[in-house]
Formats: C-alpha cells, sequence, structure tokens
C-alpha cells in the first residue's frame, strides 16, 4: 500500500511492540516505510491499544481521522482470522483519493474506550516486568509479568507480548488457550472491528 499510493500520498509508520530489535528484523527486510520499536508499549496505552495487528488513521493535521481498527496488510492470517485485507485497504485508497473516511468525527470520538484502571496498571507492571528482565532480575520479572496478566487477562499486548520475554512460544499451547478465552469472553478489544466489505458496517 505505501508503495502503490507513494510516501507523498500516505506515509505508512510501523510500531512494533517487541522488546529487540533483533526479534523484528526479520519481519522488516525488505520494507520501504519506517518501522519503529516500543519495547515500553507506550503506543498502546496512549492509543488504548489491546490487541495487533491495529491500525490508526492520521491525517496532515495530525488528527484522529479513524481511530483503532482491527487491520491486517496480507491475507496471511486470513484462515485463522477470517478478515481480508483488500476491504481494509480499499478504505485506504478512498480516503486518500477524495478523503473519504468510513467512520464520522461524532462516532470516532466514542468508537475506543479508554483504558480502565486495572489496564493502566497492567501496562506499568508489564513496563516493569520487561525492565526487570534486561537487568537480569528474573524473579521480580515474572512475578511483575503474572501481575500484569491477571489485571488484564485478555489484553494481547500485555499476555501475548510477555510470552516470548517468559521464554513461552507467542505461537504455542498458552497462546491458543488465550485466543479462545478470548472468543469465549465475546472478543473484547479496544477499538473498531474488521472492516469486511459486507452489509454490518
Amino acid at each position: 500500500m505505501s508503495d502503490e499510493l507513494g510516501s507523498d500520498r500516505l506515509q505508512v509508520v510501523a510500531v512494533a511492540l517487541d522488546d529487540d530489535a533483533a526479534d523484528v528484523a526479520p519481519f522488516v527486510d525488505g520494507i520501504t516505510f519506517p518501522v519503529l520499536l516500543d519495547r515500553n508499549h507506550l503506543l498502546s496505552e496512549l492509543y488504548a491499544i489491546s490487541n495487533v495487528p491495529t491500525v490508526v488513521w492520521i491525517d496532515e493535521e495530525g488528527r484522529i481521522a479513524r481511530p483503532n481498527g482491527v487491520a491486517f496488510g496480507t491475507d496471511v492470517f486470513i484462515d485463522f482470522t477470517g478478515v481480508a485485507a483488500e476491504h481494509h485497504m480499499d478504505e485506504i485508497r478512498a480516503w486518500v483519493d477524495d478523503g473519504t473516511v468510513p467512520i464520522d468525527t461524532g462516532q470516532a470520538r466514542v468508537a475506543v474506550d479508554d483504558l480502565s484502571d486495572d489496564e493502566l496498571r497492567a501496562r506499568l507492571l508489564f513496563r516493569l516486568a520487561a525492565h526487570a528482565r534486561r537487568t537480569d532480575r528474573a524473579e521480580d520479572a515474572a512475578r511483575l509479568f503474572a501481575e500484569a496478566g491477571e489485571l488484564a487477562p485478555l489484553d494481547f499486548t500485555i499476555q501475548r507480548a510477555a510470552m516470548p520475554l517468559r521464554g513461552v512460544d507467542p505461537f504455542g499451547e498458552e497462546f491458543f488457550a488465550l485466543y479462545g478465552a478470548w472468543e469465549e469472553a465475546g472478543s473484547p478489544y479496544h477499538g473498531l472491528p474488521p472492516t469486511t466489505g459486507g452489509d454490518d458496517e
């Protein structure tokens, strides 16, 4: 999308919520737009992001044109998620070409709930846990990751992000258990649902 529309019309900036740039490097090889590393998850707190991939549209004036929404850049995970990338990409094309935004300003202002006090505390504990891990305080890190997880049990930016830092496969058994619990709870998410291109939007 970045190459198709050109950086003079659309500037894509990716933000990885990982702990180490080396973990991100294999996924960004050949990407021509900036990829930032937010190892302290400040962006997930600022924008109330609770899962990835999440996309936020920001206009040339720095205003949020479309708040957090589930969106994919490819169809790699379509069998798992049921969400095709093309519908969201068509919306971006319309926004860039003629300023069409799929949600009005009033709806956008109330579309994303603020983080709860527990979710904010979970993010703080996650940052402390990651710091403890980086400074070789494994017991403190484990305790803080566990406390963060208890406060935000279905928040992927807490739970799944902690998995590799705890030595757990982020695509393994624990992830699928989390995903199942999340689906059973109604797939709670801070943001707009995926763009499907159907009549239910």
